[in-house]
């Protein structure tokens, strides 16, 4: 039974960030021309943690791990502030990636949404802050998805930081180009992936930077933790 019961909560999990966020995020943009992303950027928090608290299994850890996702979120939100006068070099997406690879693809998840909202509230809230939710959580679920690689591997890790950062941009074209008037233009997409490569590139290098420079760090002590407290 209690199998059974994990099967159906990853299911659920899969059915949550796979299908449910992305249809909330796009009927944001769609339906309400994106004006109601408050309320867009509210009901994708929401989904992300309901996720993330689908994937315990021991509850009496769970205010331990909570504290360490919200300790994970605060660096990737310090990072991306810290960093701001460099426009594509910023920590985000490998702040997600390591937590996700230390704490499941659901964490992973819930990171990577909640550093898009709680950032945006220096940077500036808007239309695309759902968007930025849904793409970096999407980098880390999949990013726990492939953790046991991703650990071991200091070259495939590289190389997923490279593919998340070239994903981040292409999937938020896709905004920008339904944002223009609601509608999919292929040529309008393709323009702004090509006026946007430079920028696109260095983002996907930096991942590699900030990668190679906490994963180790920061996995060690991530490591202790997780002993210590049994998680």
């Amino acid at each position: 039974m209690l199998q059974e019961g994990g099967q159906m909560k990853r299911k659920l999990s899969f059915l949550i960030v796979l299908l449910l966020v992305p249809a909330v995020v796009l009927a944001g943009l769609l339906l309400f021309d994106g004006k109601q992303y408050a309320f867009t950027s509210a009901a994708v928090v929401t989904l992300a943690v309901f996720a993330f608290f689908l994937s315990f299994e021991k509850k009496e850890n769970a205010g331990t791990k909570l504290v360490l996702i919200a300790v994970m979120t605060a660096l990737s939100v310090a990072g991306r502030i810290v960093f701001a006068a460099i426009p594509a070099f910023k920590p985000v997406t490998a702040v997600v990636i390591i937590t996700a690879i230390y704490f499941g693809r659901e964490a992973g998840f819930m990171t990577g949404a909640l550093s898009a909202v709680l950032s945006n509230f220096y940077f500036g809230q808007g239309q695309w802050t759902p968007f930025q939710m849904l793409t970096w959580g999407l980098i880390g679920w999949l990013a726990g998805l492939l953790a046991a690689k991703l650990k071991t591997s200091r070259v495939l890790l590289s190389a997923y930081g490279f593919v998340a950062g070239i994903s981040f941009s292409l999937l938020m074209d896709i905004w920008s180009t339904l944002w223009f008037d609601g509608g999919f233009n292929l040529s309008r997409y393709l323009t702004l992936v090509v006026s946007a490569l430079p920028h696109t590139l260095l983002y996907a290098a930096s991942n590699i930077v900030f990668l190679l420079m906490l994963n180790k760090p920061v996995g060690k002590k991530l490591d202790r933790i997780k002993i210590k407290y049994g998680l």
